[in-house]
């Protein structure tokens, strides 16, 4: 008996030296501790006063997909083409589609593959809130009669459409998402044209005007032109990750720069569910609701199955320096720990959304009157798919947790499989990371799992290189602001970005 307890005790020593020993020796980024500031920014008052101009502007993007008013689009397109002049000069500029904007500053070296810069002119509505009358800021171009958007909300500092610049901000819807980083890209462009830099490729812009709903008319026939051309892109760049702010990712101790190499899938359906109807007073055992309940409770609890994939995989090696010890031990020794591991991110909402197809019940529709049972019943779940899950493999759970039941299953709204897995090895990746460091020195910088749809998917037949990021460093506050209210963007962020952006189309081909 004293010589199995040695031997267990022995077992147990050389199991956590072996844990140890993988801790120590795991390749975790090294965290920077350079306390460097970076590039100081330079401020430009007509370029924020651009910005300010373009956020005037109501072009918004709403119901059904594509049918929207677009005379607001008329007014945006006008206003950037009497803004950059020397853009529009110096290149070729191409309209797809009416309301796409699709511009080609030509490299010296033809035979290089371009490289395209992404983003899109429409914004999401700016709230229903009851309005006070704090400013009568409104942008008309041309005497046209725009909407007296201008007015402050109840839970705005100034108007939604004031493009108001106050204390080191530029408010407005769009100011994050993502007119910011459409009018930083044309500075950007701008002022390599200004300063004569002929770039070895060829450099594209490309902006829909409906990826808040879609982006089936803009970017999705922006992407079928240059298919059409016969044209590939060494990289595409578009909105996606950002700069989080130290803090704000509990158990990372540091800044935290996520360049989305990849996005999640995207299945909506609508389950109708059928029992016996009638009255109220003489109910059957189990009503088409009760049974509703019973799938919805099903798929709530049996979700799909969580993965580490290889990206989240090389995501924790990237941020495992930043985090505590007792994590470190769980990301270098997944052998033994995975279990364990996966656990702990699945209780948590925005890291159990890394790791698997995620489920959501949305909406639900049954009687319309308190004493009838309704005879069907029916809900919409919506599946956010996983890189290595299907459609088909969401579509057999559907079917598991149906078993049983008398139902239809309808898929609704757009559907799609979640998207190819960009490289991190390319020169692409790389120099977004120099450019990164150049304006956060500190902030570490790694691959990640875009959860939310973009308009870069589109591109996936033009391009294997796509990387979704936002160079602009935000708090909490600032995030909770995107697509909510009191949308601001720092003056300091934005100089930074078009800082950022210039970097790129001027280095890509340097050594």
């Amino acid at each position: 008996m004293k010589k199995l307890i040695f031997i267990l005790i022995s077992l147990l020593i050389l199991l956590i030296i072996i844990v140890l020993i993988k801790t120590f020796t795991y390749p975790f980024k090294k965290v920077n501790t350079n306390t460097s500031i970076g590039w100081k920014m330079i401020k430009d008052d007509s370029a924020i006063q651009r910005l300010s101009g373009g956020l005037k502007i109501p072009s918004v993007s709403s119901g059904e997909m594509g049918e929207f008013n677009y005379s607001t689009f008329d007014t945006i397109n006008e206003y950037l083409k009497t803004s950059y002049p020397l853009v529009y000069e110096n290149t070729e500029f191409v309209e797809v589609n009416t309301y796409g904007l699709v511009f080609r500053l030509k490299g010296s070296n033809p035979s290089l593959d371009p490289i395209l810069f992404l983003s899109h002119t429409d914004v999401v509505p700016p709230g229903d809130a009851e309005v006070k009358d704090k400013s009568e800021n409104v942008f008309r171009p041309n005497d046209q009669a725009l909407p007296p958007v201008s007015k402050v909300t109840e839970d705005w500092d100034f108007g939604p459409f004031s493009g108001a610049v106050a204390n080191g901000r530029i408010y407005g819807r769009g100011a994050i998402d993502v007119k910011g980083m459409l009018f930083s890209l044309m500075e950007s462009l701008n002022s390599l044209i200004k300063n004569k830099n002929v770039p070895q490729r060829d450099i594209y812009l490309a902006f829909g005007f409906d990826e808040e709903v879609g982006g089936q008319q803009g970017a999705a026939k922006i992407a079928a032109y240059f298919k059409s051309k016969k044209i590939k892109f060494d990289a595409v760049y578009d909105e996606g990750g950002l700069i989080l702010e130290k803090g704000s990712v509990a158990g990372i101790n540091s800044d935290i720069a996520v360049i989305g190499c990849a996005e999640k899938g995207f299945l909506s359906v609508k389950i109708k569910v059928k029992g016996l109807g009638g009255h109220a007073s003489m109910p059957p055992m189990e009503s088409a609701i009760g049974k509703a309940a019973v799938i919805m409770q099903r798929l709530e609890r049996d979700q799909m199955k969580p993965i580490i994939t290889p990206l989240i995989n090389e995501f924790f090696t990237n941020i495992g320096g930043s985090m505590s010890f007792i994590n470190r031990i769980a990301i270098s020794n997944q052998w033994l720990l995975r279990p364990v591991l996966l656990s702990q991110l699945t209780k948590n909402n925005s890291t159990n959304a890394l790791v698997r197809t995620t489920t959501a019940l949305t909406m639900m529709k049954g009687s319309d009157a308190p004493n009838v049972l309704s005879p069907e019943v029916e809900f919409v779940a919506n599946f956010r798919l996983l890189p290595g899950n299907t459609v088909n493999d969401v579509k057999t759970h559907i079917a598991e947790a149906t078993k049983g039941f008398d139902v239809e299953i309808e898929e609704i709204d757009s559907v799609k499989e979640a998207s190819a897995v960009s490289p991190t090895h390319t020169k692409a990746f790389k120099l977004m990371e120099s450019a990164i460091k150049e304006i956060h020195p500190t902030a570490v910088v790694t691959p990640y799992l875009t959860v939310g749809a973009t308009d870069a998917y589109k591109y996936q037949i033009v391009s294997k290189n796509i990387y979704r990021f936002m160079p602009i460093k935000i708090n909490d506050a600032e995030k909770q602001s995107i697509h909510s209210t009191n949308e601001y963007l720092s003056i300091e962020n934005y100089m930074k970005m078009i800082h950022y952006f210039e970097l790129i189309m001027k280095n890509y081909d340097k050594q």
